[in-house]
């Protein structure tokens, strides 16, 4: 089993990964969400490096994307579900181009989450304006 934590950083991971590349503008993002987010505190940022090598080494495996849920699956509470779509949303739209693979990456999570459509949409459409530039 992995952390809460842990679980949040495979969802990041998940969409960082999905279109086979992690551009810098993402993984900086993923650095500083783990920096500043409350849901983050007590966690060893230390430790994000081996955190997502463990869940890309997950994802080379045949089955490691089912394997990857699942660890999500039982690490996060309920309250917590929302929390890590919105932080896969907020990875997707960082680089400025939400891909084709992580679009298709961020409907799996949200079925895995068991996420809302409606509050999906809503989270999807702050991301988008988050990180909107002139």
């Amino acid at each position: 089993m992995i952390s809460h934590h842990t679980a949040l950083i495979y969802t990041m991971v998940l969409v960082s990964a999905a279109d086979r590349r992690m551009p810098d503008s993402e993984l900086r993002k993923i650095g500083e969400i783990i920096g500043t987010l409350p849901v983050f505190e007590g966690y060893n940022s230390k430790a994000l490096t081996q955190d997502a090598e463990a869940c890309a080494e997950l994802l080379s495996a045949d089955d490691g994307l089912d394997q990857a849920f699942n660890l999500i699956d039982e690490a996060l509470p309920p309250k917590l579900r929302e929390t890590a779509y919105v932080l896969a949303c907020d990875i997707a739209a960082a680089d400025q181009e939400v891909t084709p693979e992580e679009s298709r990456m961020l409907e799996i999570i949200r079925d895995r989450l068991d996420i809302d459509r409606l509050v999906a949409t809503a989270i999807e459409r702050g991301a988008r304006a988050r990180f909107t530039k002139i």
